[in-house]
């Protein structure tokens, strides 16, 4: 047990680190997913502020035209004519103008179903591969315990040995000395 922690703690911090990393990925989805939300959805705000844009360009024209019509004698029908023109210009603009942003808005939402559906899929791909790779590594990690197991189990096998094999040289040692003891006395 004492050799598999430091290698199961490895295996650990491996695993996590695959899984912070798929939900950062993720994230990033999640993030690009919203700026594309906000995209469209500032779509209507543009439109709307150059709608804005375009009418208070209109009505300093009709102010001008107003203006002409106060101060040149004889001008009120040819500034009429004039301003049916403007409108009917301004008009043709405007529906143009709205037209141009529903294509974008319904082209760029197009865009975005088909970029979502692409990344779900993408997303459902990757969360299967790591799946199979957690469970590849975790099989590897069981595979490398049992054999740090064996080695530890060998290891303290030899090293009851080589204590065995200690003991057994110091009482040779011993009973040389002892017999080399008696020799001296005799």
């Amino acid at each position: 047990m004492e050799y598999t922690t430091p290698l199961t703690t490895a295996f650990e911090v491996q695993r996590a680190t695959i899984k912070q990393s798929q939900q950062a990925f993720e994230q990033t989805i999640e993030f690009q997913h919203s700026v594309n939300e906000a995209m469209l959805d500032s779509l209507d705000s543009q439109e709307s502020a150059q709608r804005r844009g375009v009418e208070l360009f209109q009505t300093a024209v009709h102010s001008y035209l107003d203006a002409v019509e106060s101060t040149v004698p004889g001008a009120a029908g040819t500034v009429d004519e004039v301003r049916a023109s403007v409108d009917e210009q301004f008009e043709f603009l405007l529906e143009n103008h709205a037209e141009a942003f529903e294509t974008v808005a319904a082209d760029y939402e197009e865009s975005l179903d088909a970029y979502d559906e692409m990344t779900a899929d993408y997303v459902e791909a990757l969360d299967e591969q790591v799946a199979l790779l957690v469970e590849a590594h975790e099989e590897v990690e069981a595979g490398s315990v049992e054999v740090a197991e064996q080695w530890g189990e060998q290891l303290e096998q030899l090293q009851g040995q080589v204590e065995d094999l200690q003991d057994q040289v110091q009482d040779v040692q011993q009973q040389a000395a002892e017999a080399v003891d008696i020799d001296v006395e005799a």
